[in-house]
C-alpha cells in the first residue's frame, strides 16, 4: 500500500492539461514534464490505489496497477499517431481504468475515470468489444435469460441516476440474427457502457472524488456484473 493519500487532483492538473491542448509539441511537453509528473501522475496514483481498494468491497476481483509506464492502470499520456492524421504527440485527457477479467485490460468490463481541462466524468463497462466479446455479447442478447438480465442491469443503472447507455454502432441488426427480435436494437452495438453526469470540478480537487466515483460504481454495477458474467463465455 502507498503511504501518499489521495487528497485530490490539484488545479495544475486542468491547467496542464488545457496549456498542452495549446503547446501539443515534444519540447513544451519536455520542458513541463515535471508539472506533469506532480500534477497529474503522482495523484493518479494516490487515486488509483484509494478507488481501487474500496472497489474490491463491490468486487473482489477488481484489478488495478499504479504502474506509470502505461502498463497499469493510469494510460499513456502519448499518443499512437501511425495511423492518424493529426500528429499530435500527446493526448489532452487522461484516463484510469480499473478492470475485471483475464486477458487485456483494455478487453476486460470495468470502471473508468476520465478527465480533461473542463470536465470529468465516469463510466462503467467497454467502449470496444473484442472479437470473442462481441459474439458473446450478441448470443447473450437473444438468448432468453441472458438477454432479460441485460434489460434489468439498464433498468437498474437508470434508475439509479441520470446515466447514459451508449455503445450503438450498426444500423442494424447483424446477419443472421432476427431484425425483428424484442432486443434487435441491443444487437446494433459493438459494446456497451453506463456514462455519469459530468463530475463537479470542484470536488474533482477533493478527497471527496474517490466517494463519487465509488457511489457511480455501485449505481452502474449491475452492468458490469452482467458484461463480466458474459465475458466469462467469451472464447
Amino acid at each position: 500500500m502507498s503511504s501518499t493519500p489521495f487528497t485530490g487532483f490539484p488545479q495544475d492538473s486542468l491547467k496542464f492539461l488545457a496549456d498542452l491542448a495549446e503547446n501539443n509539441d515534444r519540447d513544451w511537453f519536455n520542458d513541463n514534464k515535471q508539472v506533469y509528473q506532480n500534477s497529474i501522475v503522482a495523484p493518479a496514483v494516490a487515486f488509483t490505489e484509494a478507488l481501487g481498494e474500496r472497489l474490491k468491497y463491490l468486487s473482489p476481483h477488481i484489478q488495478y496497477d499504479t504502474q506509470t509506464n502505461g502498463q497499469g492502470s493510469l494510460m499513456r499520456i502519448y499518443r499512437d499517431v501511425r495511423f492518424s492524421k493529426d500528429k499530435s504527440p500527446y493526448k489532452t485527457w487522461v484516463g484510469i481504468r480499473f478492470w475485471e477479467g483475464a486477458g487485456k485490460k483494455t478487453e476486460c468490463p470495468g470502471f473508468f475515470l476520465w478527465f480533461e481541462s473542463a470536465a470529468a466524468g465516469f463510466y462503467t463497462g467497454m467502449h470496444g468489444f473484442p472479437k470473442p466479446l462481441l459474439t458473446a455479447y450478441r448470443e447473450a442478447v437473444v438468448d432468453d435469460e441472458l438477454g432479460s438480465e441485460l434489460e434489468s442491469a439498464i433498468a437498474a443503472v437508470r434508475s439509479a441516476g441520470a446515466y447514459e447507455i451508449g455503445g450503438e454502432h450498426y444500423k442494424k441488426a447483424p446477419r443472421g440474427f432476427d431484425p425483428d427480435h424484442p432486443r434487435a436494437d441491443r444487437l446494433k452495438y459493438n459494446a456497451i457502457y453506463a456514462s455519469s453526469p459530468r463530475i463537479d470540478l470542484a470536488k474533482f480537487s477533493t478527497p471527496a472524488l474517490v466517494d463519487i466515483c465509488m457511489d457511480h460504481s455501485e449505481n452502474t454495477a449491475p452492468l458490469h456484473r452482467w458484461l463480466v458474467k458474459v465475458n466469462q463465455t467469451a472464447g
